[in-house]
């Protein structure tokens, strides 16, 4: 189908802002400039008995993070949360609003962490970042007000990649006990192989170009190959044994193809996985609810998913 009338709406927005390409740009002033743009603004705030900034340590420094909690007298189950923006943009400001409206769709606490970004923090320093922010979750349970034995992670894009790489860190390394994993239009194969790359080689917000970019950002210099599950998912040695997951696509999106086949081959592994994809919308979708329906239907969906799980 084509690009639904909210979607077009939205992209001819985007035109008139007259953005420069991020993969024009040096990563340093792409990040400020895309950042300030996708921003939440106070109107989009919804109102969360706790929202409280955290400060957590990882190898060689430290991170920033938010909690948002409702009010309770008992633990909560927790998201540990991972934005997306190809692991180099992006940041706790820009999902506020999306983990705002999940925590108070699932009463839920969500620690939304802001990892170290690349090319300043190549891989895989930022999955690690995120695997360190899981376990002190875990460890700084009773504090936070959360459930120790009732904790998922979830991502969106890079985030859904983290998301990802973690949970298999956490099977592997010993880490918490995951209930389940939430990955909004995860990049899972750093090959980028896809069909779906070059079909949607030119889509609104994240094309070929632009995808092509943030990989080398985050891996040119790393050591790693392509394939190493820290970095695609897609092609660990087995799936087995990792938490039930909710995996989600956009029609017009080049990673549309990598997160159907990472559903199936989950599926394949014995992993429970509700798999969704959702046409006429691109890229990013899930964080304007506010002017694409779609927006709102997944994050019910994924809010569902969890109250199932947690």
């Amino acid at each position: 189908m084509p690009l639904s009338a909210e979607s077009m709406a939205v992209v001819q927005a985007l035109i008139a802002q007259n953005m420069p390409p991020l993969h024009g740009l040096p990563p340093a002033e792409g990040r400020a400039l895309f950042n300030a743009a996708f921003a939440t603004q106070p109107a989009d705030q919804e109102p969360v008995a706790r929202v409280e900034d955290k400060v957590i340590p990882v190898e060689g420094g430290t991170i920033r993070a938010r909690l948002y909690a409702l009010a309770s007298t008992q633990p909560l189950p927790v998201i540990v949360h991972f934005h997306g923006g190809g692991w180099v943009i992006m940041n706790i400001e820009t999902h506020d609003g999306g983990c705002r409206s999940l925590c108070n769709k699932t009463g839920f606490a969500i620690v939304s962490v802001e990892y170290r970004k690349a090319p300043e923090f190549k891989a895989p320093v930022p999955a690690q970042d995120c695997f360190a922010a899981l376990k002190w979750v875990v460890a700084n349970a009773a504090s936070l007000g959360v459930d120790p034995a009732r904790v998922a992670v979830m991502g969106d894009s890079a985030g859904g990649n983290l998301a990802a790489v973690v949970a298999q860190m956490a099977r592997d390394l010993d880490g918490p006990k995951l209930r389940c994993q939430i990955l909004t239009y995860p990049a899972v194969d750093a090959t980028m192989s896809a069909a779906s790359i070059k079909e949607n080689a030119t889509a609104p917000l994240l094309g070929e170009a632009e995808m092509k970019w943030f990989w080398g950002q985050y891996l040119d210099g790393s050591g790693l190959d392509v394939k190493n599950p820290a970095v695609s998912p897609l092609f660990a040695a087995s799936l087995a044994g990792l938490p039930p997951a909710h995996i989600c696509t956009a029609e017009f999106d080049p990673l549309r193809d990598e997160g159907e086949a990472y559903a199936k081959k989950l599926e394949a592994a014995g992993v429970p996985v509700q798999y969704e994809r959702y046409d006429g919308v691109f890229h990013g979708f899930a964080l304007m609810g506010k002017f694409i329906p779609e927006g709102n239907k997944v994050q019910d969906s994924q809010a569902a998913f969890a109250k199932k799980h947690l």
